[in-house]
């Protein structure tokens, strides 16, 4: 109990002594500041590319690409497969055949509205069978194209960032000009940064005769794909592996995930370190101004132990302001930000995430940062002889 009082009463008298000490107060708190805001920014990066991966796909769909291939872009299928596939054990049957949507991706060049430079759009040939596949996609504009025209629909976020790809507009690829008939949203998925055509006229227009890159495989209930992947890839006449579409989608953003959770780490290191240094001169300086109060204190039958709690604590103090400023300016900042990044060779549109749990950790690294700089201190505080107090008189 005394020692709850006494801290306390340290506390309190700290606080009071504050606004003397404003200048010294600021640096600590722009350190932890600095430190969060840019650790929270960039791992929002990794959490909003991450969520419009997961967005993409749906339960129960598998995708077929050609063994070996990493990615759809590197994939060759032909009709005869998606026939053999077709009839595989486990795949949903319709009134009009299989639930099989065959689909070509090829990228073509843009411009993008903001930066004036060239990027790689997608652009994917699919059938009507498509929108039975990915109930997700929603028109929200103009119309579907039409089979055997040169019309396209193309993702909210690609007709935003990139010009020539507003409803109305058109623009050539292929040697053909492409008419942009509709706009379409994928409700954050990944399809939102594309372009669609039809598949036959696509494949025309690129030569492909009739190749394709991929097929999804909708099947008829989700504990099926253990059958149906056994059949297909132990097919002889097929030369082909498959996945579940949501896990596919999931691995595209495992490298850039990593790569810049490794780097956040690296950051929050590097500034963290400089956030300790930071708060190390400050309370230290802290200390020094107070040192005729706190050794007379000790004259006074103050313990150490409550002194090198009630520094600590101060230190904290700071780490917490400074953390919770950070992510708050991360948060009003960057959430929702938009963004584009390289993924096989076209870009992906997404939107920075800054997430609760995010700011969270920032803030908890923050009191950790702010109790390794306030430990050295507070030892010395709670050193310091009652004879200190004659010494500074």
């Amino acid at each position: 109990m005394r020692f709850i009082r006494e801290t306390g009463s340290l506390i309190g008298i700290g606080l009071r002594s504050l606004p003397r000490r404003l200048d010294v107060a600021l640096v600590a708190i722009a350190g932890f500041l600095g430190v969060v805001l840019v650790f929270v920014s960039v791992l929002s990066i990794a959490q909003g590319f991450s969520r419009t991966v997961r967005a993409t796909g749906v339960p129960g769909v598998a995708l077929v690409l050609r063994k070996g291939a990493g990615a759809e872009l590197s994939s060759n299928l032909t009709q005869s497969d998606a026939q053999i596939i077709g009839g595989e054990p486990g795949v949903r049957v319709g009134s009009k055949g299989p639930w099989i949507s065959p689909e070509l991706l090829v990228v073509i060049s843009r411009m993008e509205r903001h930066t004036r430079t060239e990027s790689n759009v997608p652009l994917r040939g699919v059938t009507p069978m498509v929108f039975r596949l990915h109930p997700h996609i929603h028109l929200i504009a103009g119309r579907l194209f039409r089979p055997g025209l040169n019309e396209v629909i193309v993702g909210r976020s690609a007709a935003e960032r990139f010009t020539g790809l507003g409803l109305g507009d058109h623009f050539e690829s292929g040697h053909v000009v492409w008419h942009v008939v509709g706009i379409f949203t994928d409700q954050g998925g990944i399809h939102s940064s594309e372009i669609w055509a039809d598949l036959p006229t696509l494949e025309g227009a690129f030569q492909r005769g009739d190749n394709f890159s991929s097929l999804y495989v909708a099947l008829r209930k989700p504990d099926d794909y253990t059958r149906f992947r056994t059949a297909v890839e132990h097919d002889p006449r097929l030369t082909v592996q498959v996945e579940p579409e949501m896990r596919y989608f999931a691995k595209q953003a495992e490298t850039l995930a990593r790569f810049i959770d490794v780097a956040g780490t690296l950051i929050l290191v590097l500034m963290g370190l400089g956030a300790i240094f930071a708060a190390l001169n400050t309370m230290y300086a802290v200390v020094a101004d107070r040192t005729r109060e706190i050794a007379t204190l000790r004259i006074l039958g103050y313990g150490r132990t409550p002194i090198l709690a009630a520094v600590l604590i101060e230190s904290l103090f700071f780490a917490l302001v400074g953390g919770a400023l950070g992510s708050a300016v991360a948060y009003l900042g960057f959430n929702g930000y938009e963004a584009s990044t390289l993924s096989n060779f076209s870009q992906i549109v997404f939107r920075f995430q800054v997430t609760v749990p995010l700011m969270a950790t920032g803030m908890l690294d923050a009191l950790i940062l702010g109790l390794i700089g306030g430990l050295l201190p507070a030892l010395r505080a709670a050193r310091l002889a009652p004879a200190e107090a004659i010494r500074t008189l």
